[in-house]
């Protein structure tokens, strides 16, 4: 089978790889589509993701759609389109039971925090346990449901805040995630719902996905206590603390977007005079299901969609997804005929 593989720093090819054979539990499917995420483009221009180094070749892609390709069990039939959630979980842990995607031992697609390499999803074919797929619903198609983990990202976060209906919110960073984040807060009743970012290009498409205002950071002024709740994307150390004045008093700031594990300056006042809670979001537990229903229910939200490379054009892709004033989610079509086909 067709693999795009990641062998190292600025290391991306075009491979074949023997087509896998599923186990008991096991499901494999026909990649369609492969959404380029942010630790895919560390993984490939730097070589590494954080403390994660490339150490074997690496499939990256854990925002994936595709079609049943074979399932031993006879239970889900040759072609039925689905998305996959991405996580196996680990070992439950006192105090955190309900929160599997918290557990010590877990892996996640094409993650490199794993010896074997956990390989993901931009493939032709893809082996997964049966309980990572997520049958799309009639009406959701392939190209779109590559949106159901990053959105599930985003939505988790909004679940952390404890809900935003009636909620002023703001997005900090407007990026996929923070988009997708954006979309969920108005899709889940935000009262009011602000974005910002550093570069003109992400706020027009924030503005197109209909938030309610913009503001370009180092231009314009973050309004001051303004919202009651901050949903950090960016994962920029300088955002922070713009977003932090952003909270009104008492207010909750999460953060959603990945920061670099090393200490970076962050401007703390605003957490303790206003007695902000600042909490942390990572990945998902089963939100993707909430983000399958909400991707049929709004077929706008596709439009975070900037650009679709078919696979001979990995790198292309990879350069226009580094490029944030252009592009917002940037998806590569894994040579399946059918790419955008609906359930």
């Amino acid at each position: 089978m067709k693999a795009i593989v990641i062998k190292g720093k600025l290391d991306l090819q075009e491979v074949e790889l023997p087509t896998p054979e599923p186990g008991a539990g096991q499901v494999r499917l026909r990649m369609a589509f492969g959404g380029i995420c942010g630790s895919d483009l560390h993984y490939y221009n730097e070589g590494a993701n954080g403390e994660y180094v490339v150490r074997e070749p690496l499939v990256p892609g854990h925002e994936v759609s595709g079609t049943v390709d074979l399932d031993p069990s006879g239970e889900l039939a040759p072609g039925t389109p689905v998305t996959v959630h991405p996580a196996t979980f680990g070992t439950p842990e006192a105090g955190i039971e309900d929160r599997r995607h918290l557990w010590p031992g877990g892996a996640y697609l094409g993650s490199a925090s794993t010896w074997p390499h956990t390989q993901g999803g931009m493939s032709e074919y893809l082996l997964v346990s049966k309980e990572m797929v997520r049958v799309l619903p009639a009406g959701l198609t392939l190209r779109r449901a590559a949106l159901a983990e990053p959105l599930a990202v985003g939505l988790h976060g909004i679940r952390v805040a404890g809900g935003v209906a009636g909620k002023r919110v703001l997005v900090s960073g407007s990026g996929p995630i923070g988009l997708l984040a954006a979309a969920g807060a108005l899709t889940d009743g935000a009262a009011e719902v602000v974005a910002t970012d550093v570069l003109s290009g992400p706020l027009e498409r924030a503005r197109a996905l209909g938030v309610h205002g913009t503001v370009q950071v180092g231009v314009e002024e973050i309004p001051a206590m303004a919202f009651d709740i901050v949903l950090e994307c960016s994962g920029a150390p300088a955002a922070i603390s713009p977003a932090l004045v952003g909270g009104r008093r008492a207010g909750i700031v999460v953060q959603v977007g990945m920061v670099p594990n090393e200490p970076r300056p962050v401007n703390l006042a605003p957490l303790v005079s206003k007695e902000l809670q600042l909490r942390g979001s990572f990945r998902f537990d089963d939100e993707i299901d909430e983000a399958v229903q909400m991707l049929r229910a709004n077929p706008s939200i596709e439009q975070v969609i900037t650009h679709t490379l078919s696979a001979d054009r990995a790198l292309e892709a990879f350069a226009a997804a580094k490029d944030s004033e252009t592009s917002g989610k940037v998806v590569i079509s894994l040579w399946q005929e059918d790419d955008g086909a609906t359930a």
